[in-house]
């Protein structure tokens, strides 16, 4: 039990400094993740692409600092983790679907290898939480 917590323990600290570099990222190579953004996805939002981009770093860095320093509402924070993943998976497939090129994605094969990382974010952040479905009652805890 008390190395499962540990383990969990630096999943999440992973995790966490994980999107904290990369909501840094967002800030910082803005011009880069604009081509990520579909075009569907500024009429949506009314927003323009590099408000987009800076509006998903400020998202990464607030979950961060969630994960690591709000330990009450980590299950809460650990599945709006898990949705943003969901979120932005549009973007990574434009991205694959457009050929275009983003920091750390200047293959095809590594655009596609993207692809099939999301699902393992996600995951990574529930399990990481201890977030899960909740599982039904028995008869005897009705009782």
């Amino acid at each position: 039990m008390y190395r499962e917590r540990m383990i969990r323990a630096v999943a999440r600290w992973t995790l966490a400094i994980a999107l904290g570099a990369m909501g840094i990222a967002h800030f910082v190579a803005t011009r880069g993740f604009r081509i990520v953004v579909p075009d569907w996805a500024t009429r949506l939002t009314r927003l323009d692409k590099d408000a987009i981009v800076i509006a998903s770093g400020v998202v990464e860095l607030a979950l961060a600092a969630g994960l690591l320093a709000l330990p009450r509402e980590r299950r809460r924070i650990g599945c709006a983790t898990a949705a943003f993943f969901v979120a932005v998976f549009p973007g990574n497939v434009h991205q694959w679907r457009t050929g275009r090129s983003a920091p750390g994605l200047d293959t095809d094969t590594k655009r596609l290898g993207r692809l099939f990382l999301q699902p393992v974010f996600v995951l990574w952040a529930l399990w990481s939480t201890g977030s899960r479905a909740p599982r039904p009652r028995s008869r005897r805890a009705i009782r």
